[in-house]
């Protein structure tokens, strides 16, 4: 049960960052380039390798926190960075391959996904 609360106080202020983050710089730089998305994933993955290092490496830290900060906060601010951890711990564990496969299947079948969806959303 706490876990789902820990993700939940999570979820809900990385969602809120992500938006206030994203908002903020989107709104001091030229249209274009989606610079504060870039940020926002860039950021994430620099929080989600410290953060996931300290509380699984270093610290050893309860696994609420885990679920509060990485999963949580983290996971919400952006998928991104879980994209990127998960894509590290395959190529560290030398499944150069299936980090590969993942991070074109990704990119790829999540492109064509959205296209399907806004396909089908038209029709209607």
């Amino acid at each position: 049960m706490i876990r789902y609360v820990m993700l939940a106080l999570g979820g809900s202020l990385g969602a809120i960052a992500r938006y206030a983050v994203a908002s903020l710089i989107q709104t001091r730089v030229a249209a274009g380039f989606p610079w504060g998305t870039f940020v926002v994933n860039v950021s994430g993955c620099l929080v989600m390798g410290v953060a996931t290092t300290l509380l699984t490496d270093r610290l050893s830290a309860n696994a609420a926190w885990r679920y509060l900060i990485s999963i949580g906060f983290i996971g919400a601010y952006t998928t991104f960075s879980t994209f990127e951890m998960e894509l590290f711990r395959a190529n560290s564990e030398g499944a150069w391959l299936i980090g590969g496969a993942y991070v074109v299947a990704s990119v790829v079948v999540g492109y064509l996904a959205l296209w399907c969806g806004v396909v089908v959303a038209r029709l209607f």
